[in-house]
């Protein structure tokens, strides 16, 4: 059994440790309510604008769809990974690292595949592989829709340019605060809906013409879709790791209380046998 010196340390150590677990907790607790409002309120717009467009493209003639609905054989493949820039949040970066590194060696297989990383731990996982092109870890610095639509034309432009045929976002989308989901969703090039779903907005007038609406309206849905991923992440980051520092408070005081009982019984021992050795002592002087 260990001094009583060494357990005290370690009560105190482990006391230090829940009171820094317990910080960051509300700290997150704090971040989250702002990011999950910020979520929950572009949701509704960002799917709306996304089906309405998808349901545009699907009535339109091949010919005459977008520059960024053109289907190309997929040889070179850009995954848009988003992660954080911090970690003690669970399992929250190792899940999209496990789906990127899934595409890369299963899904695209073969192909010449490279990876846009947004967030510090996605880029240190899969720039030693040489396969990262650039790094926007700074963009939780100032994350706003000007600078999130930055990078959002910078996807466009190499898709239209042919340095890319497919593009695809890595991402966890919030649900709650225990519960992230992570999703890939194919940005570019843009997937029409396909049956009888491609006529939800037939009984519509559209004023100008459908193709001028799906040409003006497209580059803003990538910019929402894009923005959406990373706001969802956002969220999904506060949530997982309050959830994580909840449950670390939770085994750190397991863990105090089970040493401040292994101390207490080291310490009754000790008195104990204090006790012993002083009674022994004056029966020897009696004797």
């Amino acid at each position: 059994m260990a001094n009583l010196k060494e357990i005290r340390n370690r009560i105190s150590s482990v006391s230090s440790t829940m009171q820094i677990t317990s910080a960051m907790k509300m700290v997150s607790a704090a971040k989250l309510k702002k990011a999950q409002d910020a979520i929950t309120a572009m949701r509704p717009y960002s799917d709306k604008l996304t089906e309405l467009l998808q349901s545009l493209s699907a009535t339109l003639d091949e010919d005459a769809g977008s520059k960024f609905s053109t289907q190309r054989e997929v040889n070179n493949v850009l995954i848009v990974a988003i992660s954080s820039n911090r970690g003690l949040a669970g399992a929250f970066n190792s899940n999209i690292i496990k789906q990127t590194q899934n595409l890369v060696d299963n899904v695209y297989a073969g192909k010449n595949v490279s990876v846009l990383a947004i967030g510090k731990k996605i880029n240190d996982a899969f720039s030693k592989q040489g396969i990262v092109i650039d790094n926007k870890s700074d963009i939780y610095d100032d994350l706003s829709f000007n600078n999130v639509a930055a990078i959002a034309e910078t996807l466009m432009d190499k898709f239209v340019d042919g340095e890319f045929d497919k593009i695809e976002i890595v991402y966890n989308k919030f649900k709650n605060a225990a519960t992230q989901i992570v999703m890939t969703e194919q940005f570019l090039p843009i997937m029409p809906i396909e049956g009888s779903e491609a006529n939800v907005n037939a009984d519509y007038i559209f004023e100008p013409s459908k193709v001028e609406i799906i040409e003006e309206l497209i580059p803003k849905s990538l910019k929402t879709q894009l923005y959406k991923g990373i706001r969802d992440s956002f969220a999904s980051e506060h949530g997982a790791r309050m959830t994580a520092m909840h449950k670390a408070t939770d085994n750190a005081t397991e863990l105090r209380d089970q040493l401040k009982l292994t101390y207490n019984k080291a310490r009754q021992a000790a008195i104990t046998n204090e006790i012993l050795e002083i009674v022994g002592g004056a029966e020897a002087l009696n004797n």
